[in-house]
């Protein structure tokens, strides 16, 4: 039993004054030695009886003190044994070793300063004495001060490298910081878990499990690169950790290198077949290589070895939903939640599915759990304020403020319902906002202040606060009751006057968006590869194509060829209200999945939007080729296969030519 578990008496350190000792002296050496058998054997009170007799005969009987304070440790008289500990330094004011027991005893009784200034001085007696080191460790540890007793531990092995009690407490040590860190990650502090990941990696580099959870914690806070490094180390020291490998599977699927991960997470099975949450992770690499049959196969197989793996269950939910499986796919959510009823993830993705399929009175309460911080894709944070979140209560005479969620489109499409709040005697209604959308919105019916997000700390105090997401369901919207009453977005007048002579007027012109946000989670489906993509269009006659590309592709607009005759007009948008004067001047937008699809529909402005064939998101239902939140100047081209955008574009195309054909006398 160590010393982390109770004190152990010591022995003292060799006398180093005159060998050469009287008889008197000798006598009470063998008494001495008489006394540590007796001790040994638990025959206490025959030991303190050779003690008091060495006490007697020795010409400095500070030994058989501290032997008698022993003695009287282990009977349970700690004052006692201090008075005996004591009695020694006074006939040998540099015995160390007493120095040494007067610390363990009071370690022993929780008494960590004072055994602490023991053990010092005991070292400043012997400041080779490998053992007060260690139980120096040991009381600093007991004061929460564990580098300190780390540097203990270690001087300790510098000056006796086979101390075991050192090399465990040692080991204990760092593992206590360890579990910290663990502690920290589980509890989302992730820079205090990197911290502490990291003090135990300067003290023990070799520490594979240490490397995977740095690598974890990396990997939450967004450090893709960082993590992958992490678990690559844990590998070089462990190669055949199988579990370092799934999450270096995952780090690579956040990173885009869908293939290596797909290798990784193989290489954690062939090390572990029975690993059911690499089964999983698998699955989530082939689900996004749209591999969607066999992402199945490797969620089922995760759960034939761990059913209540609730992960993979709602992951499989999401791969028969992209199969058309869509009964099965709701039944695959619904028992995640019978396992786990309080699970975000399969609330979320219950909710999204159930949208999707026009099913908003069950789907809206569903999809509220986008906020809750157990959502792995959570991009609605709910902001620090004084006030509470609406959930519907009356709002005669109160005050509002809609807070950003997710992205642009996203505010646009749900800015519909703000004058609707003033319906329910809503006093004063603040909108919140990113820069770019502050002039389109400021001057929108029902809206009494426009507040930039980036001068929301200071903000008056108010009755409420919503996100625009759940307006929806404290309005109880169905599909047949979309508040779609078009337009409800106007571009300013300021902002029209200024474009009023910057397009074409004898030809048809229609907008082009072609990426979007390269860090929305479905991009790489949802995106054309390049505007050379859409190059069937050019074909037909009697039209400007315009680009309206902001960020990721707008340099492809400004470096054009000739044989994409396009007008760039990218580089003079300021933010949507430019972009709205631009789009209620042209006669068509065709466009991606993307924020320009919504303010276009909110403007009423004919719009085509370019569907991919997976991960399509809820509010365009399924199968339809038009949206009920834009009617009658929306329409939807369905990708047939997933990145086959050649046979969309040209469906485009045709409708295109025709579309032209029946415009072409208007201009």
């Amino acid at each position: 039993m160590g010393i982390f578990d109770r004190f152990r008496s010591a022995r003292p350190v060799a006398d180093t004054g005159n060998n050469k000792t009287g008889t008197s002296d000798q006598d009470a050496i063998r008494l001495i030695e008489a006394g540590h058998v007796l001790e040994a054997e638990g025959r206490l009170d025959e030991a303190m009886q050779r003690y008091m007799d060495a006490i007697r005969l020795a010409p400095n009987p500070a030994r058989a003190h501290l032997n008698r304070g022993n003695v009287l440790l282990l009977k349970g008289d700690l004052p006692s044994a201090l008075d005996a500990f004591n009695t020694a330094i006074k006939h040998k004011p540099d015995y160390a070793g007493a120095y040494y027991n007067i610390g363990n005893a009071l370690l022993g009784n929780k008494q960590f300063d004072e055994a602490v200034a023991n053990y010092r001085r005991a070292l400043e007696i012997q400041p080779d004495y490998a053992e007060v080191h260690c139980a120096l460790g040991v009381a600093l540890k007991g004061l929460g001060k564990l580098d300190d007793a780390i540097a203990s531990f270690q001087s300790a092995l510098k000056y006796n490298p086979n101390l075991a009690e050192a090399h465990t407490n040692l080991d204990v040590a760092i593992r206590d910081i360890f579990s910290m860190g663990n502690v920290l990650l589980g509890n989302g502090q992730l820079e205090e878990a990197v911290a502490n990941y990291r003090r135990v990696l300067d003290i023990k580099p070799d520490f594979a499990e240490v490397h995977n959870n740095l690598g974890l914690a990396l990997q939450a806070m967004g450090k893709f690169e960082s993590a992958a490094a992490s678990y690559r180390r844990a590998l070089e020291i462990k190669p055949d950790y199988a579990e370092a490998h799934s999450h270096l599977g995952n780090t690579l699927k956040e990173l885009g290198q869908l293939e290596m991960a797909v290798v990784s997470h193989r290489q954690s099975l062939e090390i572990n077949p029975d690993f059911a949450e690499a089964h999983s992770n698998l699955g989530n690499a082939l689900q996004a290589l749209g591999q969607f049959e066999r992402a199945v196969a490797s969620y089922r197989r995760a759960l034939d070895i761990k059913p209540d793996l609730v992960e993979a269950r709602t992951s499989l939910g999401n791969a028969l939903k992209e199969l058309g499986q869509f009964e099965d796919a709701l039944a695959s959510h619904r028992h995640t939640l019978q396992i786990k009823p309080d699970y975000a993830e399969a609330h979320t993705n219950l909710g999204l599915l159930l949208l999707s399929q026009g099913q908003y009175v069950e789907g809206w309460p569903e999809f509220e759990a986008r906020y809750e911080p157990g959502y792995s894709r959570r991009n609605s944070i709910p902001p620090t304020l004084p006030f509470p979140q609406w959930q519907g209560e009356p709002l005669s005479g109160k005050s509002l403020i809609v807070w950003p969620e997710q992205g642009f489109g996203d505010i646009i499409q749900f800015a519909r319902y703000f004058p609707m709040l003033k319906t329910r005697g809503l006093s004063r209604l603040t909108v919140v906002c990113k820069t770019p959308l502050v002039a389109l919105l400021e001057k929108m019916d029902g809206v009494d202040v426009i507040i930039p997000l980036a001068e929301a700390s200071t903000l008056p105090l108010h009755d409420y606060w919503a996100f625009p997401m759940s307006l929806p369901l404290h309005f109880a919207t169905t599909v047949e009751t979309i508040p779609a009453v078009l337009p409800y977005l106007t571009a300013p007048s300021e902002r029209l006057n200024r474009w009023e002579n910057q397009l074409p007027t004898n030809r048809l012109k229609v907008g082009l968006v072609w990426k979007g946000n390269a860090l929305h989670k479905n991009d790489a489906n949802r995106s054309l590869p390049s505007l050379s993509t859409l190059e069937p269009l050019w074909s037909v006659p009697g039209v400007t194509f315009v680009s309206l590309q902001k960020g990721q592709g707008e340099e492809e607009a400004a470096m054009s060829p000739t044989s994409q005759p396009i007008l760039d007009l990218g580089p003079y948008i300021m933010d949507f209200a430019d972009t709205a004067a631009i789009v209620a001047r042209l006669d068509l937008v065709i466009c991606i999945d993307t924020a320009i699809a919504h303010l276009a529909g909110a403007l009423n402005k004919p719009c085509w939007v370019l569907l991919p064939a997976s991960g399509i998101d809820w509010r365009w239902l399924q199968k339809r080729t038009d949206s009920p939140w834009y009617p009658n100047v929306m329409r939807l081209f369905r990708q047939a296969n997933a990145r086959d955008w050649a046979t969309t574009i040209a469906g485009v195309t045709q409708e295109l030519g025709t579309w032209v054909d029946e415009r072409i006398d208007t201009i």
